[in-house]
């Protein structure tokens, strides 16, 4: 097992924002984790890479396991170390550097400039647009590019894990579909997926399992292809036959 995450608890001053929540990862498996505005989501993929609020956030209880050993606490820049990648909300890119440069940041961890030169050159394969605008500023690139610039960034370390907090957000369909299909094509390389997502019904298309949380719990859980066709699951995230996503955060 890649990931493994036991009865995690997490707490926002006063408030439980996370309840209990179990779930796992295998190599080379995409999961998604849905659910409603509030639900802790996002919450629980920051707990597992340690970057909760300092000021009020807290693990309470649980364990997360990588690869079968403990890594509850452990210093964020440790665990891009070991292989956990992590791509937050919002496109962030640093703005004022070139494309490449970006690329350059998210490989700080390694010590050997030619294996920073063949991350890059894969990274590259993989997002051929990058390459063409690899001189340009970030701020320059269309939402969709920068995005993808976010997702390369995270995969200068050779990740083998990577956390997705909402890649879809504010994209257009042809570039939805395009982060997708890349998102498939790491998975085929053998990195497994966590993907935190409102775009349910885009996301269920392109998933193996699928955690959905409700008020901090995971109330339901199952193969994406059978949860899309749930009637529970439509109720959870007020989806009607039709519509386009889920309702945003």
């Amino acid at each position: 097992m890649l990931l493994e995450v036991r009865n995690l608890t997490v707490w926002y001053g006063a408030l439980r924002a996370v309840h209990g929540v179990n779930f796992e990862v295998y190599p080379g498996e995409s999961v998604a984790l849905l659910g409603p505005n509030g639900a802790g989501k996002t919450t629980v993929l920051r707990a597992i890479v340690g970057v909760l609020p300092d000021f009020r956030g807290r693990i309470e209880q649980g364990e997360i396991l990588f690869q079968g050993s403990p890594i509850t606490g452990t210093p964020t820049h440790e665990l891009v170390k070991r292989g956990i990648g992590y791509v937050p909300q919002g496109k962030r890119v640093f703005p004022n550097m070139t494309v490449k440069e970006n690329l350059e940041m998210g490989g700080f961890v390694l010590r050997d400039p030619a294996v920073l030169k063949r991350n890059l050159q894969r990274v590259f394969h993989l997002f051929p647009i990058l390459q063409e605008r690899q001189k340009q500023r970030a701020r320059t690139l269309s939402g969709g590019e920068q995005q993808m610039l976010a997702i390369a960034r995270a995969l200068m370390v050779t990740p083998k894990i990577l956390l997705l907090d909402e890649p879809l957000l504010g994209l257009s369909p042809n570039y939805i579909k395009e982060v997708m299909e890349k998102v498939q094509q790491i998975q085929r390389e053998g990195v497994g997926v966590v993907i935190v997502e409102h775009n349910a019904k885009v996301v269920l298309n392109y998933v193996d399992r699928v955690y959905v949380l409700a008020m901090g719990e995971v109330v339901l859980q199952g193969p994406a292809q059978a949860l899309a066709k749930s009637e529970k699951l439509h109720q959870i995230l007020g989806l009607t036959p039709g519509s386009p996503k889920s309702p945003q955060d």
